[in-house]
């Protein structure tokens, strides 16, 4: 017994590293705790949920994929070293997942230094993809699957605008940078459409308390609250809201539609609406296997935050083409087989057709979103017209 024990340890110890050695490691960064954690997760469990199915179907060239998870808390200076170990000590062909505007700015740069792709399957911050494009730099290794927030603030502003007829919003946005970002691109957007928010309000990361912010507002005439923030805060502001006994609508990026928010805000949050790339329905066959698969596997009715569980999800697929279409996994053969997609991914979000290209790293477009509204703690279309049909599946212009 204990000679076969003995010759198993060292089996083991034999065959690991060439196990190790044969999988190909993607590495994973997100928020699996504190306040951004519903988008962290669904996030985390979207990509293992691709790479299982994928690895059940023989893997990538043959190689199993092994994700290298890690919690950066949402904090910048964690992310940055997450990338770095990731990078150097992990050996990663490629980094997916960001949930936090701030961490991705913060953090990229060390892939981007090292040529290897980082796919931004969450954060919206409209300079992520930027940072490290245009003559200054001979190629931009940061790709996203998101709708950027300049998509969204403009749908944001044509909603409250255009089609509800407000002419007096008021904007509320966290401190954070995804807040101050995403403040500046509304206000921008309303300034196309010849409006001036009437209040402009800024509050900290964990504030409980939006009262002298919503007082302000509700001073100036405010018929509209329009939000940049993450989901506790928000939550914040519709029990704010109802403390006050002033009820107005409530527009805003797509965090609205976090569990977070929902759950926290509980009935004061019904109405509440907010740019989706993904509601959790089956409008297409994709979008049931994949809501029934994320259900089975994690023993869970709604998606925590289905937006990023469908953009996780996505993301390996994308890469995965690249990859196999590159036949390495060396950085800059991955980066050009992105941005030369030859065969289309059909994902649940959308089917990848081209996605991207030397000089535009979006795969999201402005017509693939549409507005979801919370009714009864779930989110559903705002607008169900916009999902019927073949307006179910929307699909990126070719350039």
């Amino acid at each position: 017994m204990k000679i076969k024990f003995a010759w198993l340890l060292a089996a083991s110890m034999f065959t690991a590293p060439v196990l190790a050695a044969d999988s190909i490691k993607i590495g994973l960064s997100g928020p699996f705790t504190g306040g951004s954690s519903s988008m962290g997760v669904s996030m985390r469990d979207g990509v293992k949920l691709a790479v299982s199915e994928i690895n059940a179907a023989g893997g990538v060239m043959g190689r199993p994929l092994e994700v290298v998870e890690r919690d950066d808390e949402a904090k910048n200076e964690l992310g940055v070293q997450i990338a770095q170990e990731l990078i150097n000590k992990e050996n990663v062909v490629a980094t997916v997942g960001y949930i936090n505007t701030g961490v991705a700015l913060a953090s990229q740069r060390f892939y981007q230094e090292a040529e290897i792709p980082v796919f931004n399957n969450v954060a919206t911050g409209s300079i992520v993809t930027k940072q490290f494009a245009g003559a200054d730099f001979k190629a931009n290794y940061i790709f996203r699957n998101a709708a950027n927030d300049t998509i969204q603030s403009a749908m944001i502003a044509e909603e409250a605008v255009k089609r509800q007829n407000f002419k007096k919003p008021a904007i509320l946005a966290d401190a954070s940078n995804y807040g101050q970002l995403g403040k500046t691109d509304l206000t921008n957007a309303l300034s196309k459409l010849g409006v001036t928010p009437v209040a402009t309000e800024k509050f900290n990361v964990g504030d409980t308390d939006m009262t002298a912010q919503l007082l302000r507002a509700k001073e100036a005439g405010a018929d509209v609250i329009l939000t940049y923030a993450i989901g506790p805060e928000l939550a914040q502001i519709a029990n704010g809201m109802a403390k006050l006994g002033w009820k107005v609508p409530m527009i805003g990026s797509w965090t609205l539609s976090m569990a977070s928010f929902i759950d926290t805000a509980g009935p004061n949050g019904d109405g509440a609406m907010m740019p989706q790339t993904f509601i959790q329905q089956p409008t297409t066959p994709k979008r049931k296997a994949f809501i029934e698969a994320y259900q089975k596997a994690y023993n869970i009715d709604r998606i925590p935050s289905p937006v990023s569980a469908a953009q996780g999800y996505d993301s390996i697929y994308l890469l995965a083409a690249a990859i196999n279409q590159a036949k390495s996994t060396e950085g800059r053969a991955i980066r050009e087989a992105l941005e030369n997609l030859g065969t289309k991914v059909e994902g649940v979000v959308t089917t990848y057709d081209h996605p991207f290209t030397a000089t535009d790293h979006e795969a999201i477009s402005d017509n693939i979103p549409v507005f979801g509204l919370v009714k009864n703690g779930r989110v559903g279309p705002a607008h169900p017209e916009d999902l019927e049909g073949d307006k179910a599946l929307r699909i990126k212009p070719k350039a």
